[in-house]
């Protein structure tokens, strides 16, 4: 009698699993419903990730600055095929003028594929590296709009680093050793590719033949976090198939169920469709967007420097400061978003001194103050942030979270608290004086000697049981 019952209760159990999955929402190939996919909370609890520009672009790994009196746009050092062959680009004289003179008129870009050699790439460094800075993702650079592939992509024949130099896979290789560390990994990829005859001559064909499959042999093959895909302007998402492609990652593929993708699907689609929204060094279609409400899992990006991918051109004054880059961090998860920092390793495999030092100060003060970063959220009572904004404000839980951009000696006023808590601050072992007056609440800043205080740049004050 026992054996029979066990057998139904396992009948049972079959059929409920069976039926679980039936009722598991399927994404039609329409934005009504691909929309309707919630981001996983995996992103929003991550706050910090890594992003890296790395390809052929990083030989020649050369573009205009401030200096030059370009806009924000044009000193891309990836772009440096389109700025050496596009008359129209206001940098095209500028990257002429340094291609003549480096490499040679004749100079083809494709003979940068010798150049590109990546002899001294230790993926296991690299991700010592990202673990350091405090990252909890990482996004690479799968294949940027020259083509080239860092993976073994058949759709990229001879065009690919297997194929040519390095004869590696290094997409596969930095995936690994990213995810031995604990850290999620995903890929960028362009749709578009600025001198593909198929895609200039028939871009139905090439999104059939070449980036659909293209796009799922790297999540099929990788299994990947994050899909970032960009170029996506020159046509709307119904040309790029984006929809179809989408119902197919998240109702088939193998990375179904964590993958996080963006909004960059289409010339219509940014702000409006897909995964999380992207900001671009503060641009939103050439709209600032510091201190915006964006009411949207979201993502900031930008470079350490100018440039995304390495530019030789760049000075110390082309460089964010470590306080500037933890300044944009608490600035864009206090306002609901995520910073994508952005490293431009060289042509042998290394990543720049001066970019591995703002990412080890970056992850240093996520030591102390990480608590206030990681799996919070926007405090919806919180000020509006705007340029001079030194105040922010994150939540989490019951929690409430202060923080400083600047060491403030006078007392700090809260308005939306009018009841006494505990209030500590990350990393310092004494007590804080608080109080309540006209109906705010007071937090009265320690003397702090070079001993006792706990960060150089920004500071956290936890107030405990407020929400």
């Amino acid at each position: 009698m026992r054996k029979l019952r066990l057998k139904w209760i396992a009948l049972f159990l079959i059929i409920f699993q069976i039926n679980q999955i039936s009722a598991q929402k399927k994404y039609e190939a329409n934005w009504n419903s691909i929309d309707s996919r919630p981001v996983p909370t995996w992103f929003e609890d991550a706050k910090f990730g890594i992003f890296i520009h790395w390809g052929l672009f990083s030989v020649p790994a050369w573009g205009p600055t401030a200096k030059d009196g370009v806009g924000v746009y044009d000193r891309y050092a990836e772009w440096y095929w389109k700025g050496i062959s596009d008359p129209n680009r206001a940098s095209f004289k500028a990257f002429t003028k340094f291609h003549d003179k480096a490499f040679g008129k004749d100079y083809k870009y494709q003979d940068f594929a010798k150049g590109f050699t990546c002899e001294m790439f230790s993926p296991d460094e690299w991700a010592k590296v990202f673990e350091e800075s405090g990252a909890k993702y990482v996004v690479l650079t799968s294949k940027h709009h020259e083509g080239y592939t860092l993976w073994p992509s058949a759709q990229s024949w001879n065009w690919n680093a297997v194929d040519l130099n390095p004869h590696r896979d290094l997409a596969g290789d930095l995936m690994k050793s990213v995810r031995e560390k604990g850290l999620r990994m995903g890929y960028y990829y362009s749709l578009y590719e600025w001198f593909n005859p198929l895609y200039h001559n028939n871009v139905k064909q090439y999104v059939d033949d070449h980036m659909i499959p293209q796009m799922k042999d790297l999540v099929t093959r990788y299994k990947p976090d994050v899909l970032w895909t960009d170029g996506e302007w020159d046509h709307p998402s119904e040309t790029w198939k984006s929809t179809e492609f989408l119902s197919w990652l998240y109702n088939d593929s193998p990375a179904k169920n964590d993958i996080v993708v963006n909004d960059r699907w289409g010339k219509e689609t940014r702000a409006k469709h897909g995964g999380i929204y992207t900001t671009e060094y503060d641009l939103v279609h050439d709209q600032n967007s510091t201190g915006m409400e964006i009411n949207h899992p979201w993502e900031e990006c930008r470079g350490i420097g100018s440039s995304f991918g390495y530019n030789r051109n760049e000075n110390l004054e082309d460089y964010s400061s470590s306080k500037e880059l933890i300044d944009i961090l608490v600035d864009k998860v206090a306002r609901g978003g995520n910073l994508l920092l952005n490293i431009g390793p060289t042509a042998d495999g290394r990543i720049p001194v001066i970019m591995q030092q703002r990412l080890k100060d970056i992850g240093r003060w996520l030591k102390v103050n990480g608590e206030a970063i990681y799996g919070t959220r926007k405090w919806t009572k919180a000020p509006k942030v705007g340029k001079n904004t030194k105040i922010f404000f994150t939540a989490k839980g019951k929690d409430l979270y202060l923080i400083s951009t600047e060491w403030k000696d006078e007392p700090i006023a809260i308005e939306g608290i009018s009841k006494s808590s505990k209030v500590s601050l990350l990393g310092f072992n004494g007590l804080i004086k608080t109080g309540i007056k006209s109906g705010k609440f007071l937090i009265t800043p320690p003397v702090l000697s070079p001993l006792t205080n706990p960060s150089q740049y920004a500071w956290v004050y936890k107030i405990e049981n407020v929400l």
